[in-house]
């Protein structure tokens, strides 16, 4: 564990915590706001989180959803997890992907995630 970055969070950066979840903004955002839900406890995927630990990520990210509806004003969210190298997820440490969207951030946002990641590239 002494190498995960999510272990070794910096706590300057976190922007909101409870007791067992921390949030912090991404620093590779593909949106104004994107930011990470990353639990406090090492373990790689959602599958292996406690029904705590399940109830926490999602009263802690209400908590910054009604931030940064706040702070930055989206249009809508995206909410992701990786789970597996094959699916994308390059740190073992479970982490879910708050994304503000805005209007015009994609010319045409139907497919979600999909069409997102097209126009990034």
């Amino acid at each position: 564990m002494s190498e995960c970055i999510f272990c070794n969070y910096n706590e300057s950066e976190i922007i909101v915590a409870n007791k067992l979840i921390y949030a912090i903004l991404d620093h590779f955002p593909v949106n104004s706001g994107h930011c990470l839900i990353i639990p406090k406890r090492h373990f790689a995927n959602f599958f292996e989180a406690t029904e705590e630990e399940i109830k926490a990520i999602y009263s802690l990210m209400h908590e910054v959803k009604e931030m940064f509806d706040v702070q930055y004003e989206p249009a809508g969210y995206n909410i992701g997890i990786n789970v597996g190298t094959y699916a994308g997820q390059t740190i073992d440490h479970l982490h879910v992907h708050l994304i503000p969207r805005y209007i015009g951030d994609v010319e045409d946002p139907k497919g979600g995630v999909r069409n997102f990641k097209e126009a990034l590239i």
